[in-house]
């Protein structure tokens, strides 16, 4: 059975070490090049999820079928028991807005990508990371501008996108003026996205994509936070940072 676009074709285990693969495929049928990020879980054969894997697939032109194989890790052999495997989430972008965290520099000349996350007491916090990977200084004074898109990558409405914390939650640095930032090739700078995922009266948001632009003109970049907003209708984000040297 196909689910956006992805279908499992087979399940093996190589008895020597006992790890078991599936077999998938994706196939475009958008009409220009989406990149995949597919999300399987391994399960019992009581349906228990032993394991999830993330594989992803970049530039599937359209019409295009690709075949992939992605491997279950991470429990001892003695406890593999897996009845089947599934596909659990499928998360699909232009491909040429595709995050690019390896591999040659883009035309723009920076990589932008989520940063490390946190969550705690309903608070979620998430960074956006920027990296010079050109032979040029970058420039950066503000905040990143944010366009947020539902599971079907279409623009939302009602949700309010405020310059620091907004009074969501009071996090160090957050509510910092933005500076200008100069970054030198190889360097980098950080900015964070905070919201709550509270439920009140109303309808549950949750939005997977953001489509992020460094600064006015930059290439956009559509990345996948998926933004439980609950039904608070705020986001915070702070200003870009240039990231301190280790």
């Amino acid at each position: 059975m196909e689910r956006d676009g992805v279908a499992i074709t087979g399940l093996s285990v190589r008895s020597r070490n006992c790890r078991f693969s599936a077999g998938f495929q994706v196939t475009n049928h958008e009409a220009e090049p989406f990149t995949y990020t597919v999300t399987f879980a391994f399960v019992s054969r009581s349906g228990a999820v032993l394991s999830n894997a993330e594989q992803t697939v970049p530039a599937v032109e359209p019409g295009q079928t690709v075949q992939g194989m992605v491997t279950m890790g991470g429990l001892p052999p003695q406890e593999y028991t897996v009845g089947g495997v599934h596909v659990a989430k499928v998360r699909s972008v232009p491909a040429d807005e595709a995050p690019d965290p390896a591999g040659p520099c883009p035309p723009s000349g920076v990589r932008v990508t989520l940063g490390n996350g946190d969550a705690a007491m309903g608070l979620r916090v998430v960074g956006l990371h920027l990296e010079n990977c050109s032979t040029r200084a970058y420039h950066l004074d503000g905040y990143p501008q944010l366009q947020l898109l539902d599971e079907d990558r279409k623009p939302v409405t009602g949700i309010e996108v405020l310059h620091g914390g907004g009074g969501i939650s009071t996090v160090t640095g957050f509510d910092d003026p933005p500076r200008p930032v100069t970054l030198k090739p190889g360097q980098s700078a950080s900015a964070g996205l905070m919201w709550r995922n509270t439920v009140t009266d109303g309808t549950s948001v949750h939005l997977p994509y953001v489509r992020v632009n460094a600064k006015a003109g930059a290439p956009p970049v559509m990345l996948t936070p998926e933004l439980d907003l609950g039904t608070t209708g705020k986001l915070g984000v702070s200003p870009w940072k240039k990231d301190k040297l280790p």
